[in-house]
């Protein structure tokens, strides 16, 4: 069978498979799984077009990284066939621990373990399958290979990961601010003492890069409505996940249901096949699957929750710089609570507040290094003339102010 397969990709053209061993890890269950999860969860609330998959995100992230080692190579770097394989692998398989609709269900289900976590447990059961071939791919994602820069291009601040989800989510969205001169930012990549740096002719292109991260979060990520429709989706699975710990009964799917009756802890998690296992059976559908149902449920807070997500009746959100009101927050519930015929404590799924944060550059975390021509190497923020890259590297954090639209 011929495994060197060509890929139509919309935002690049043609994706090729580099090698048979990629192509079998592609067809793997573990890894079709990603064609089922949305690459931008609830961003399609606001933008139809942001129906992509993390299936889309690997593929290209695996494309832009093939580029970055053959500029790498043509500069002299030297990187084995091997190494070339093990690196291509590791961008591959990056995002293989994400659960349904990304974060939501991180967040309120399988608590306290990240996805790069099940990443890493997926990648180790990948290569007892292979035989131990994916042993220097799992080093590189680590961080324990000796060439350290290969790992930067997997994972840093300037990754072939953000460098592929800016342009593919810009390219579904529709929005243009996200659009970065990703062959232009590889073409200028080189290698200085095992760390991966930029060439000062570059130094535009990392600009518009940082610049285009950050407003990719306030405009798609981070938009309010995107919000609203994330913050719903996790306080349904909050209250569902409630409510079966309680012992009700509530359909869902053998895979959502083993995770909404158990309370697992990370050690439980890693040590026991059963739950990696049956993580790798959940995907988006298995969500939406019991949200649709969950409209009929016997149970107020619930059957409310799901009937507004599924019609988009989405909470009102205020963005601010400032904690809102307490009394407006209390007179709210107190409202819901009247409205709804729910007890305080139930209120808070219909009236609350929550704060979140937007930061493209972070400063001392594997900073991204500029080779000036005089061979000096410089932190971007030092090395540019642009005033507005300071700003760039604050985090900036903000209050939400959620609530029912139908309570005002």
């Amino acid at each position: 069978m011929n495994k060197k397969k060509i890929i139509n990709d919309p935002v690049y053209g043609f994706i090729t498979i580099p090698t048979d061993l990629v192509f079998d890890l592609i067809e793997h269950p573990y890894f079709q799984r990603l064609r089922y999860i949305k690459q931008v969860g609830m961003t399609h609330l606001v933008y139809p077009g942001a129906l992509h998959t993390r299936f889309h995100h690997a593929l290209g992230a695996m494309h832009l990284m093939q580029l970055a080692v053959k500029t790498l190579c043509d500069k002299d770097q030297v990187i084995t066939p091997q190494e070339e394989e093990s690196v291509v692998i590791a961008i591959l398989l990056h995002d293989i621990g994400h659960g349904p609709f990304s974060h939501a269900l991180e967040e309120h289900i399988v608590k306290g373990i990240h996805h790069e976590d099940i990443s890493t447990l997926l990648m180790s059961k990948l290569n007892v399958v292979f035989d131990g071939r994916l042993s220097m791919a799992i080093e590189i994602f680590n961080d324990t290979y000796p060439k350290r820069f290969l790992h930067q291009l997997v994972s840093s601040q300037l990754d072939m990961d953000r460098m592929d989800y800016l342009n593919r989510d810009s390219f579904y969205t529709g929005v243009s601010e996200g659009v970065i001169s990703s062959e232009r930012i590889i073409k200028m990549l080189n290698v200085v003492d095992d760390s991966i740096v930029v060439e000062e002719k570059g130094i535009y292109s990392i600009e518009k890069f940082l610049v285009a991260r950050r407003l990719m979060y306030w405009q798609v990520y981070l938009h309010k409505t995107v919000t609203s429709g994330e913050q719903m989706l996790g306080k349904i699975l909050q209250r569902a996940r409630e409510l079966s710990l309680k012992g009700q009964q509530l359909f869902s799917t053998p895979a959502l249901n083993h995770f909404l009756q158990s309370t697992i802890t990370k050690e439980e998690f890693v040590s026991h096949d059963l739950h990696i296992e049956t993580f790798t059976c959940l995907d988006d559908a298995d969500i939406m699957a019991a949200v649709k149902v969950w409209t009929r449920c016997d149970d107020t807070v619930l059957a409310r929750l799901c009937e507004n997500f599924i019609q988009r009746k989405l909470y009102h959100v205020d963005i601010t710089n400032y904690l809102p009101d307490v009394t407006q927050v209390e007179n709210l519930r107190h409202k819901a609570m009247k409205k709804y015929g729910v007890c305080y404590d139930d209120a808070k799924y219909f009236v609350f507040t929550d704060i979140i944060s937007n930061n493209a550059y972070q400063v001392g975390n594997a900073n991204i290094k500029i080779l000036m021509k005089g061979g000096a190497i410089k932190d971007i923020t030092t090395a540019s003339d642009n005033a507005n890259l300071e700003a760039l590297a604050k985090t900036v954090e903000k209050y939400i102010f959620c609530y029912t639209k139908d309570l005002i």
